[in-house]
């Protein structure tokens, strides 16, 4: 099965539907994650729309997000999706280094949610989006809601100003 999340293409005229469209007509590709592991591309895009800045995400914050950026790289993969390429792909997109102690039981707990369904093979096991309605409302969910704490962070330091 293959599996991809691409940004909405309505024009909403939202600051949210903005950033979107801003990301997406940035020189580089559009945002996309696709099989075979595409969050480089998605890291490179979200930085050139930051002005060439890295993504500034401290492990912290990666852990808050953790379960929305599993479902992310899990569904970003059409093979190896197991805990020890998810680590991997942690430190390749964010840099963060977090513990095996933190990443499976997380992988567990989307699993008895019903998000990701398990396929035991030989000496590990792979993940796989059990639902892909659920992972596109639960990720936009997190996004808007990011996105609007970030707008009242922005509005409350210009009145600082």
């Amino acid at each position: 099965m293959q599996r991809a999340i691409q940004a909405d293409e309505s024009d909403d005229g939202t600051a949210l539907g903005r950033l979107q469209r801003d990301v997406e007509n940035s020189d580089g590709p559009a945002v996309r994650v696709a099989p075979d592991q595409q969050m480089e591309l998605v890291q490179n895009s979200v930085a050139e729309a930051l002005s060439g800045e890295e993504l500034p995400l401290d492990e912290e914050t990666i852990k808050q997000n953790l379960d929305e950026i599993l479902l992310l790289l899990v569904a970003g993969r059409s093979s190896d999706s197991h805990g020890k390429a998810l680590m991997s792909d942690l430190v390749s997109v964010f840099g963060a280094h977090i513990s095996p102690g933190t990443i499976y039981p997380r992988l567990h707990d989307l699993e008895e949610s019903g998000q990701l369904s398990l396929h035991e093979l030989v000496h590990t096991k792979e993940y796989d989006i059990d639902d892909e309605e659920e992972l596109l409302r639960r990720v936009e969910s997190s996004m808007e809601q990011h996105f609007a704490m970030g707008l009242f962070f922005q509005a409350a330091l210009d009145e600082l100003d």
